[in-house]
């Protein structure tokens, strides 16, 4: 069954692999095997990310990348293809929050939040699909949240984003779908990250979520890294256009 998982040989790209969710998820696809490529804007916590991979014999390199900007999406997705040859598997990690009422927010953070959550992954997407549709194979994994189907007050901006992402899995898988290459995403529910610290430190916040949700905590990055690995193996290669949720139970309760 471990061939199922076996990542070797596999060129990966993991945006926001620098911190959080995307170092732990690059951290699980580097442990199978894969040569991962670690894109994020932040140098200091991109090197000590990538040694954290290569100081346990994996493989890792970085790339600073402004994912606002098409044209650098485009130079960060050749610069990898030059070093490594091909790309097997996209990870779209990056993300940004930004909550408030929605009678107070101003479009600047309205397009920060949706170029950043929607249209970065599609621009990656879109750039990494040529390679994988000659190949015939590829994969591509999309950070969800359980926020991509509910909604909660003050996260008008992030809902949009995160339910367009969703949809975006969806139609990329039915297109990409005879070219041999599998989207999917994982639809995350509360998980213990810097994006989340002021949750984390707000007593009654903390205490709902706890009560909240049937396992009783907070996630963390590490439960992501199992998932990722299933969605970037040929384990899943009959896998495409779903969506697999790590909330601890939170969306199966009432």
């Amino acid at each position: 069954m471990s061939a199922l998982f076996d990542l070797s040989g596999k060129i990966a790209v993991v945006t926001g692999g620098g911190s959080g969710l995307g170092r732990a998820m690059a951290g699980g696809l580097a442990d199978h095997g894969a040569s991962v490529t670690l894109v994020g804007r932040n140098e200091a916590r991109l090197a000590t990310a990538v040694a954290a991979i290569t100081n346990t014999a994996g493989r890792a390199h970085a790339e600073t990348c402004d994912l606002l900007d098409g044209e650098a999406i485009s130079q960060l997705i050749a610069a990898v293809e030059d070093r490594e040859g091909q790309i097997d598997v996209l990870v779209n990690n990056a993300g940004v929050q930004h909550r408030g009422p929605v009678t107070g927010f101003v479009d600047a953070d309205w397009h920060r939040v949706l170029d950043t959550n929607l249209t970065a992954p599609f621009q990656l997407s879109r750039a990494v699909a040529p390679g994988m549709i000659a190949r015939g194979s590829g994969k591509i994994i999309n950070t969800l949240s359980v926020l991509s189907s509910l909604g909660r007050s003050s996260m008008v901006p992030y809902a949009s984003a995160k339910g367009g992402l969703k949809m975006l899995t969806r139609g990329l898988a039915v297109e990409l779908a005879a070219s041999g290459i599998q989207v999917n995403g994982i639809a995350l529910g509360y998980i213990l990250t810097e994006m989340n610290t002021a949750l984390a430190e707000d007593e009654q916040f903390d205490g709902w979520l706890r009560g909240r949700t049937p396992a009783g905590r907070w996630g963390a990055p590490g439960d992501l890294a199992g998932a990722a690995v299933f969605l970037a193996s040929s384990a899943s290669d009959f896998v495409t256009g779903q969506v697999l949720t790590v909330d601890g139970g939170l969306t199966a309760s009432v």
